[in-house]
């Protein structure tokens, strides 16, 4: 008797991946909805920026920014974007 082991497939899933499968392709909400916070918010003229320096002193600043003045400290490394000091 030849017992043939690759018969049977079982396969182990938990209950988040089968209402993942169910879901396929589907996104939060519905898109008729979309552009509503942006047409709510009241338009404002664009400022004034300052002018960015090209190439190598450019370049400087964003090594500055980066590593020279980045504060080492504990916990989750913040973004460029963060807001915190």
């Amino acid at each position: 008797m030849h017992l043939n082991y690759f018969k049977h497939v079982y396969v182990v899933i938990n209950v988040d991946q089968v209402h993942r499968a169910v879901n396929m392709g589907k996104v939060h909400g519905s898109l008729a909805r979309a552009d509503k916070v942006r047409g709510q918010t009241p338009k404002l003229a664009k400022q004034d920026k300052k002018k960015k320096p090209p190439g190598r002193t450019h370049k400087r600043m964003q090594y500055n920014r980066r590593f020279v003045t980045a504060v080492v400290c504990f916990g989750k490394k913040r973004g460029p974007n963060s807001s915190e000091k």
